[in-house]
């Protein structure tokens, strides 16, 4: 009579290419108990069947299978899963794909967005097209409030609104103090959605007309030192000739939301000029 194999976990480990701390994992689901424990030493011993075991399991996860669904079919004597669950986990994986075809999709125009940006020069004419933004005005303490007011309010109320913002995404805010203020500041933040919806107490929308000429200009920076590019860009427009005709916006490429070192965050000055 043949001797039953017996492999300890670490041999059984290093031939399945996986490791112990993995087989630990497994155990505590419920997935691959070992085939016998010593009980006077407590050495975990595996079966040879349970490399084919082991396999099966490893197969199932790499079609994406989770660790409980792989249980069931396991206690339910089953190798492979049924029509209806490959049916299923075929539905499942075509949805993935077109979130991440989606996904991918944005990642390509959000970078070739940057790029434009980074390649552009330090001045820029630009004309503004006609846009309907979701507004929402309100008097914040200082600008460093500016970030977290579109993270924890705007940000949520435009999602509960159910808006849409044509990629690559543009915001944008207006000052409306009629001097300058390190605190206390009147501002209004715009964000570009694809159609009018319906006014809450935090969202207004608005239909802002196209602005035909622009100076457009890079900040790099916290937003405290928006006035070094505000000096830069006025002292360009003086030596061009160009007058300012209508209120400067700023618009917003990195900030807190997706940098965490502010000298990091990238804006734009928008001057409308004539």
């Amino acid at each position: 009579m043949n001797k039953k194999t017996k492999l300890k976990i670490g041999d059984f480990s290093k031939m399945m290419q996986v490791t112990v701390k993995t087989l630990r994992h497994y155990e505590q689901r419920g997935l691959l108990l070992p085939d016998e424990v010593d009980e006077w030493t407590g050495y975990r011993y595996y079966s040879i069947a349970q490399m084919q075991q082991l396999n099966t399991i490893r197969g199932l996860q790499r079609q994406g299978f989770t660790l409980e669904e792989i249980k069931e079919l396991l206690e339910d004597g089953a190798q492979m899963p049924s029509i209806d669950q490959l049916t299923q986990k075929i539905e499942e994986t075509e949805k993935q794909l077109q979130l991440l075809m989606e996904r991918r999709s944005q990642l390509l125009k959000w970078m070739e967005s940057h790029k434009q940006i980074k390649t552009m020069e330090k001045f820029s004419i630009q004309s503004l097209p006609e846009i309907i933004v979701a507004s929402h005005r309100e008097i914040i303490p200082d600008y460093s409030a500016l970030g977290m007011l579109c993270v924890n309010k705007i940000g949520p109320e435009m999602q509960r609104l159910g808006c849409k913002c044509p990629p690559p995404g543009y915001c944008f805010t207006i000052e409306h103090q009629q001097e300058h203020r390190s605190e206390n500041i009147d501002i209004e933040y715009c964000e570009q959605v694809e159609e009018m919806g319906v006014d809450s107490e935090i969202i207004q929308f608005k239909r802002l007309p196209a602005v035909s000429k622009a100076l457009c200009m890079k900040h790099i920076g916290p937003y405290e030192r928006f006035y070094e590019s505000y000096a830069k860009a006025f002292s360009y427009m003086e030596k061009q000739g160009y007058k300012m005709a209508g209120h400067p916006r700023t618009s917003y490429l990195d900030g807190v939301w997706n940098q965490e070192d502010p000298e990091q965050w990238l804006s734009v000055i928008q001057i409308p000029i004539e």
